[in-house]
């Protein structure tokens, strides 16, 4: 996926074509979420993977399944990767940072709660826009995050309401696996997560990267594509 690297408050930019080997994800990383969802904070980070072939860049589609009653939106702050990293300490994390943009972590809540683990219902093509540039230079300790559903804000907080910071979701990931260039950390999403609908506009919007854009179409079936 080609995307512009930004380096903040510089007119340096550059294309680059984005082909992480994993995605990973946090699941209930802010407190504010946590609540939401009737859960006690985590002691250490949940980690859940997406493939890459779920990855689609601004201004995309996202194709919502038929047959689920819940698809729903997850803005999130996204980092990603610029050098190969094992056993990281927190201390140095964010030397391997390349830079950071916005992603909607999109999920089939049924699946999420028939399968007992998120692969399915994080997984499907189409459910990891990401975008619209990634940025470099940026303090991720205080970013404010806002998603739009048609216009609506749905989501409005900061990335200082995290449960587990960007440097310690790193090292905690490279204590058990390699992070390799252009991987894809997203960070978790804050409360005010909710259904999506076909024809439904979202946009993501975090301090410091843009807004990324995406709208809902019906899963048409139209056999193998």
């Amino acid at each position: 996926m080609l995307i512009t690297r930004h380096i903040a408050n510089s007119s340096d930019h550059q294309e680059m074509d984005l082909r992480p080997t994993k995605i990973l994800g946090i699941g209930v990383n802010y407190h504010a979420h946590a609540t939401e969802m009737g859960k006690q904070p985590p002691v250490e980070p949940l980690v859940f993977l997406k493939p890459p072939s779920a990855m689609m860049a601004d201004g995309g589609a996202i194709v919502r399944p038929r047959g689920y009653e819940r698809v729903d939106y997850e803005g999130e702050l996204a980092v990603v990767m610029g050098r190969r990293g094992r056993r990281i300490a927190v201390e140095d994390a964010l030397d391997y940072v390349l830079g950071y943009t916005c992603l909607l972590d999109i999920t089939v809540r049924d699946l999420q709660k028939r399968d007992g683990q998120w692969a399915r219902a994080k997984g499907f093509d189409t459910f990891c826009p990401l975008g619209p540039r990634i940025v470099a230079g940026l303090d991720p300790s205080d970013l404010h995050l806002t998603t739009r559903v048609n216009g609506t804000v749905r989501q409005d907080s900061s990335t200082s309401d995290l449960i587990f910071s960007v440097p310690m979701i790193i090292s905690f990931i490279s204590q058990a696996m390699t992070l390799e260039p252009g991987d894809v950390i997203t960070t978790g999403t804050p409360s005010g997560v909710g259904n999506l609908e076909i024809d439904d506009q979202v946009e993501v919007e975090i301090q410091g990267v843009g807004i990324l854009h995406a709208h809902v179409v019906d899963d048409v079936e139209l056999g193998d594509r």
